[in-house]
């Protein structure tokens, strides 16, 4: 196994695009693209135009020109009109997607991963959540179409993910259980994905197999995926509870601080001398993010460190740059804040939300926001009266998820991730009534350490040829932006 010491971090939904991947991999580490919600990121970005002619560029190298062609012809616009109120919308994802949803999920992960990988030798991997299961087959297709490295999933117990990447890279179907609730004793529901489905009339080419690092919080999920998974686990990432984005929920009953956000204790953190003992490559994310926290790491026996919240803010993330900037200017001041919401999510598990004006994590933004679900990654499945599978969020209108069989309590505090995620890299929708869906900020609470980073590079511009000012490289004035790599020499000390 490559010994790369970082992986970085797959942010979504975009967050993790292929610049950022691709500039990480470039530096000899591993770097990951988001696979959550390509399909709408491909597709809004073709309506935006694509000014850099990026997405054409990748869908150029798509080996089905025919489904290239119908993806361009459905969504890209050529001279968008600056306020453009809104994007068309792609379909909902379904346990068993509308043939156009798996033609553009496979091209969208195919298009990330193949200009990630671009102009290096080095590693690209795709992140996933096993939270999102309906999306989850044809974006691996399309990331192994692309030449994947590696895949991380996290979110869930990912235990069948092995042997859908060895029947993928054989070019076999495969399928996963989805989860529905409300099903009887002995129903299953699946989600099957055939590679015919986007080869046609030709054979399946055979694919290499991504390696798999599966993401865990705790060493008996660990060893019950290395034992019984449906095939090879390579390796985990460890998390820990300041990780950001969904965070495991607490164990045993949940009791909340007084910032109302749950309370983790010692049998929440990862047994490390139990995950060593199972033998397999492992790397600690979460609090980790500095040289102090890569040292320790490896002094324990991980490989490495995985890191997120420090590149979410680098140059080549996609975070809108208003927001990036903002950020880095709370961050500076000592006023940035993350706080770990128990209900923001609509899959239950806590989400770490970054405090910024004009957001979701405002409490009049969320209350004026209003309710709509017409992006759907997160979903919940459920049995009908008549056996066929529905699908509601507590997200949505409190009345449409009562109608389905959900309950109202339940609706309390949710936000919209899908939007307002999408709305943080300046894809975000307007809604019909002509109101723009405001963003969402997720973070670890590595958050408190970017003038860290800011200062390493500073000091390193400052230092740079044509410029021997070092004194000039700690004032406000030179704590700029950084990049990636400016991310990586800090790590590294290099």
């Amino acid at each position: 196994m490559p010994d790369f010491q970082v992986i970085q971090g797959g942010m979504g939904v975009g967050v993790s695009n292929w610049r950022l991947a691709r500039a990480v991999a470039q530096c000899g580490q591993l770097g990951v693209v988001s696979g959550t919600g390509l399909a709408v990121v491909l597709a809004r970005r073709l309506q935006q135009g694509d000014p850099s002619g990026d997405m054409r560029r990748g869908l150029a190298a798509f080996p089905f020109p025919a489904i290239a062609q119908a993806i361009l012809q459905k969504y890209f616009v050529a001279d968008r009109v600056e306020g453009t109120p809104r994007y068309r919308l792609t379909p909902m994802p379904l346990a068993q997607n509308t043939q156009s949803l798996v033609e553009l999920t496979v091209a969208a992960n195919f298009v990330e991963v193949y200009l990630a990988k671009q102009g290096h030798a080095g590693l690209v991997g795709l992140n996933l959540l096993e939270k999102v299961q309906v999306a989850t087959l044809a974006s691996l297709y399309g990331a192994m179409l692309a030449g994947v490295d590696y895949v991380l999933m996290g979110a869930g117990i990912p235990r069948m993910i092995p042997g859908a990447l060895d029947a993928l890279a054989a070019g076999r179907p495969a399928e996963l259980r989805v989860d529905v609730a409300q099903a009887g004793p002995g129903e299953v529901f699946q989600s099957r994905f055939d590679p015919c489905e986007i080869v046609g009339s030709g054979t399946p080419p055979v694919l290499a197999r991504p390696r798999f690092l599966a993401i865990v919080s705790s060493s008996t999920l660990a060893l019950t995926l290395a034992r019984k998974s449906n095939g090879r686990v390579d390796g985990f990432v460890v998390e820990t509870p300041v990780a950001g984005g969904h965070n495991a929920p607490p164990r045993g009953a949940l009791s909340l601080n007084a910032r109302g956000e749950p309370v983790y204790g010692e049998r929440d953190h990862a047994d490390l001398a139990k995950i060593r003992e199972i033998g397999l490559p492992y790397y600690l994310a979460g609090g980790y993010a500095s040289p102090a926290g890569l040292a320790q790491a490896r002094a324990g026996g991980a490989r490495g460190i995985q890191v997120g919240t420090l590149f979410a803010f680098c140059a080549e993330s996609a975070i809108e740059p208003g927001l990036k900037s903002a950020t880095l200017a709370r961050a500076q001041a000592g006023t940035v804040e993350v706080r770990t919401d128990p209900l923001a999510s609509p899959t239950g598990f806590p989400f770490k939300v970054l405090k910024m004006p004009g957001t979701l994590s405002q409490a009049q933004v969320y209350a004026a926001r209003p309710r709509i679900c017409d992006v759907g990654y997160l979903r919940q499945a459920y049995r009908k009266t008549d056996g066929t599978v529905g699908y509601r969020c507590p997200a949505e209108p409190v009345g449409d998820y009562v109608n389905k069989g959900g309950v109202a309590a339940d609706t309390v505090g949710r936000k919209c991730l899908c939007n307002g995620l999408f709305s943080t890299l300046g894809l975000g929708q307007v809604t019909a009534a002509g109101v723009a869906e405001p963003p969402l900020l997720t973070s670890g609470d590595d958050v408190v350490n970017l003038p860290q980073v800011l200062r390493w590079a500073a000091r390193k511009r400052a230092v740079a040829p044509g410029n021997d000012s070092l004194a000039r490289a700690d004032s406000p004035d030179a704590l700029g932006g950084y990049t990636a790599a400016d991310v990586l020499g800090y790590l590294l000390e290099s």
